[in-house]
């Protein structure tokens, strides 16, 4: 789902075509389907009609902020455009974007109204995936109240993310949830990660970042092979991997939590979805989501 989307009613269409050719975009005609068929398709809609109709049309698509195309409502005048999906996710941009016609752009994220960036729009800058999307409520609500610190770890390297710490990763394609006894050791680790990598068909380079529970902080060998493979790992604690439900039983229930390499990879994974169950190799456990 890519590209710009303008969809105007027939009485409107020449202005929709300036709209189209500052943007790039293509145009639609309104009708009944037209907004159904713009999200299967586009993800950035203009719609030059009234804020009423527009609503109306893409309230019953919405499905989730993170994968709903962002939509900015241009009023018939072209006076003001005003993002009403996907402020944080691309709508504020978009509506900026039309300011070469004259067209106002109205924001009402409160994060962009008090001149500040938000957790969303600073992974967009950046290049950046949000790995633990929940969190960015809670820290988009702290930066309004003050600054909020920024801490850049490069990598290989090893972060510690509770529910209210938005972690950041260049974008990757696959997540990696790993489990291990105690005292393993990182020539285990790495053999363990690279065997399920293979049998998965991933490449090393397509890992975003590898996860695991706050209970191995003090594995040293789990630290090393992660630090081996040259990636990021990440810390989840209890409330964050029993938030998420598993269908595979996992010996972790006798330490307090519903599993750790599936439920660790699908925390921190984009779509929620597991494309290699938990696997064991030896003292090792692997599993991979994206």
């Amino acid at each position: 789902m890519t590209g710009t989307i303008v969809i105007a009613l027939e009485r409107f269409l020449p202005d929709a075509r300036r709209i189209a050719d500052v943007l790039g975009a293509e145009v639609m005609i309104y009708n009944s389907d037209v907004f159904r068929e713009a999200f299967a398709g586009y993800s950035r809609i203009v719609a030059l009609m009234s804020a009423g109709i527009a609503v109306r049309g893409v309230a019953p698509l919405l499905v989730d902020k993170w994968r709903d195309p962002a939509v900015v409502v241009v009023s018939p005048d072209l006076r003001y455009a005003v993002p009403v999906v996907g402020g944080h996710h691309g709508g504020n941009d978009l509506a900026r974007d039309l300011i070469p016609l004259g067209i106002e752009p109205v924001i009402t994220t409160a994060t962009e109204t008090r001149g500040r960036e938000s957790v969303e729009g600073l992974a967009a800058r950046k290049g950046y995936d949000v790995v633990n999307r929940d969190s960015t409520r809670a820290v988009n609500a702290a930066i309004l109240d003050d600054d909020v610190p920024l801490y850049a770890v490069t990598g290989p390297g090893i972060v510690v993310a509770g529910p209210g710490v938005s972690f950041l990763a260049r974008r990757g394609v696959y997540t990696v949830g790993v489990g291990c006894r105690k005292g393993v050791s990182a020539g285990d680790v790495t053999a363990a990660i690279g065997a399920a990598l293979r049998e998965a068909g991933v490449f090393p380079g397509e890992v975003l970042v590898y996860a695991t529970t706050a209970k191995k902080r003090g594995e040293m060998g789990l630290i090393q092979g992660i630090s081996d493979l040259g990636g990021n790992l990440v810390f989840l604690d209890d409330d964050t991997i029993n938030a998420l439900e598993v269908k595979t039983p996992s010996r972790a229930s006798l330490i307090g939590l519903v599993g750790v390499a599936e439920p660790a990879a699908l925390v921190v994974s984009k779509h929620k979805d597991l494309v290699f169950a938990k696997q064991a190799y030896g003292s090792v456990t692997v599993a991979i989501a994206r």
